[in-house]
């Protein structure tokens, strides 16, 4: 990815914005998730309800930090047999490092170690995880084409960060790391 871009794409993050990526098989919105301005702005956009929370993209086990305290040896190779990869799992969040407003009504967080270069540039250039979730209204269908997701967000969105779609097919499963649920 074109260097300009990425550090477009975080000027836009720390500016409290709200951008469209390429993931593994959709477009994606994302925001700072430690500014609930901008991901209120995204829940408007999507029309999502905030109790449903969102997924958070990192590019590394390592950008997790805290997070991952809390869990014993065994959950943490399960996260790492699985990583980085289109498994979503949501993680117990007992000390509450993740806001509510990422978490919704829940009491865990959905975590998801990409293995789109794009994505891992994006949080490794931003230094976090960020806001990760699919580019439609809620209930519609994903969006797979550049054209549709500007037809449909330009005017909404800051920044459409360039780049290609993954390989994958579909979004991403999502998994409960306590219960081995599988939810989606």
């Amino acid at each position: 990815m074109n260097q300009l871009n990425l550090q477009l794409a975080c000027e836009k993050l720390n500016a409290g914005k709200v951008i469209a990526y390429p993931t593994e098989a959709v477009w994606g919105l994302g925001c700072d998730p430690n500014n609930s301005a901008a991901v209120t702005r995204l829940l408007r956009l999507k029309k999502r309800p905030p109790a449903k929370g969102l997924i958070l993209v990192a590019a590394t086990i390592e950008q997790l930090g805290s997070l991952l305290n809390s869990l014993d040896e065994q959950q943490l190779a399960q996260l790492a047999s699985t990583w980085p990869g289109p498994i979503t799992w949501l993680i117990p969040d007992p000390d509450n490092i993740i806001p509510n407003w990422i978490k919704g009504s829940h009491r865990s967080v959905a975590i998801r170690v990409s293995d789109h270069p794009l994505v891992q540039q994006l949080c490794t250039e931003f230094g976090g995880p960020i806001v990760s979730t699919s580019a439609n209204r809620d209930g519609q269908p994903e969006i797979r084409s550049r054209v549709i997701l500007e037809q449909q967000f330009a005017l909404s969105i800051d920044y459409i960060v360039p780049g290609e779609l993954g390989s994958g097919t579909k979004t991403s499963e999502i998994r409960d790391l306590l219960s081995g649920e599988v939810i989606r």
